[in-house]
């Protein structure tokens, strides 16, 4: 089985945030050829938001993604078709720690017009893998690789970095996973 490992930067204010308010502005993504195995291959896009363009000082430093790079990005349907045919045609369980990137990817969909690709609709919530296999209470991705003597990567809140992260995460848990459910 093949799993893509994806996660989103989103806009997002220091007084909170709604799915329907926020946007896409980053996806991160890397493909594990097997639940074991290291990542095989990486897709990285910044996103232009539209409906709320100007990035807020608090996304920006939570983020570190700078207004000019969103400025210069293609709009989310472009990102998301190369996205999709970046994955491809066979069969793929889509990962992510926690529900929100399925969600935030569907709200984006709904947004722009576009059917959701059947290719995305297999998830695994590796959050809730996690606490269920380790019997821990559900955490962040850091707090996990802290617990499993991991350290991060790269930069926490950047897509790219953090579904690096998240893969390293999803090699232990995936195994795992693929014995319980008898994969």
């Amino acid at each position: 089985m093949r799993y893509i490992v994806v996660d989103l930067e989103a806009t997002c204010w220091e007084t909170g945030q709604t799915p329907d308010r926020m946007e896409i502005i980053e996806i991160g993504a890397v493909s594990l050829p097997s639940s074991s195995q290291p990542p095989n291959s990486e897709f990285q896009s910044f996103v232009r938001p539209v409906a709320e363009p100007h990035l807020s000082d608090f996304c920006k430093k939570l983020t570190t993604i700078d207004q000019a790079s969103v400025d210069g990005a293609d709009s989310f349907p472009d990102v998301f078709r190369r996205f999709v045919s970046w994955i491809g045609d066979s069969p793929i369980t889509l990962c992510s720690w926690g529900a929100y990137d399925l969600e935030q990817l569907r709200t984006d969909c709904r947004r722009h017009g576009l059917e959701f690709p059947a290719l995305l609709k297999t998830h695994i919530n590796l959050k809730a893998e996690y606490s269920s296999l380790f019997k821990a209470r559900r955490c962040g991705m850091a707090a996990a690789l802290k617990q499993q003597k991991l350290s991060i990567i790269g930069t926490h809140h950047r897509g790219i970095d953090d579904a690096r992260n998240i893969a390293r995460l999803a090699n232990i848990i995936l195994p795992k996973w693929e014995e319980r459910v008898g994969s």
